[in-house]
């Protein structure tokens, strides 16, 4: 089948697909830290966990003929979760500090961009149709989740805003990213990777301040409880709310 007639696997990017990206990078940095601490496992056994379930959920995304929303969340879970406990890991275990581990990270993003638009020709979730492309959009969103993750804790302990000056921050970003993408001519494909990054620390802050001790900021809630309402509000937005596959901009 020619490239470009193979189905787009991706959703939409809707109100909707901002919404559930934001509950769904909540949950990856709850979900990750039950994993990595209550359940006492470290950061490296989280780690191994969570990426042989994103290299599972990937490999079911490309051999699948279209798009299924609940493979698609799926797979964004498991790279959110993955990018929690590497990025803990990076941070805390290899010592190099959240300031250290984000601009690694970064680095390696807009590696993963760079080599991408060389390959293909396009880093925009429209030309996605075929497997090579599909496997350069989980990989970059994978760096982007774990980068996520570091600059998220970076802003909220070593920059010292904590986690309600770190939601601040991330939301004032994300409205001039909205600003930028209904008032300006500056590309949509930039514009929806800025988005994608910046979503995740949001959602790691939002995720810090449900599940960290009271001492330190939070509220100190069940990270098990957490996750599992988070879980919840994704499914029933799947099941409630129809989404299509991405469709090419005119």
């Amino acid at each position: 089948m020619p490239r470009d007639n193979q189905m787009n696997k991706i959703p939409q990017v809707t109100l909707l697909f901002w919404v559930m990206k934001v509950i769904a990078t909540t949950l990856g940095e709850t979900g990750g830290d039950a994993v990595s601490m209550s359940m006492n496992l470290g950061y490296l056994v989280g780690t191994g966990i969570f990426a042989a379930i994103f290299f599972v959920a990937v490999f079911a995304q490309i051999q699948t003929k279209s798009f299924h929303p609940f493979l698609y969340w799926t797979t964004i879970i498991a790279t959110t979760t993955v990018g929690t406990t590497l990025a803990d890991y990076a941070d805390r275990s290899l010592g190099i500090g959240y300031a250290g581990g984000t601009t690694l990270l970064l680095a390696i993003l807009i590696a993963s961009l760079i080599i991408w638009y060389w390959s293909i020709g396009s880093v925009s979730i429209y030309a996605i149709r075929h497997p090579k492309a599909e496997m350069f959009y989980w990989v970059t969103i994978m760096f982007s989740q774990t980068l996520g993750t570091a600059l998220g804790d970076w802003t909220a302990d070593t920059a010292g805003l904590g986690f309600g000056g770190g939601t601040i921050v991330f939301s004032m970003l994300l409205l001039m990213v909205a600003a930028a993408y209904l008032w300006t001519k500056i590309s949509h494909t930039i514009l929806f990777w800025l988005a994608f990054v910046l979503t995740r620390p949001f959602g790691a802050v939002v995720g810090d301040f449900l599940d960290k001790p009271i001492n330190e900021g939070g509220l100190a809630l069940s990270r098990y409880s957490a996750s599992a309402t988070l879980l919840v509000f994704i499914i029933a937005c799947i099941l409630i709310f129809p989404q299509r596959a991405a469709r090419k901009e005119h």
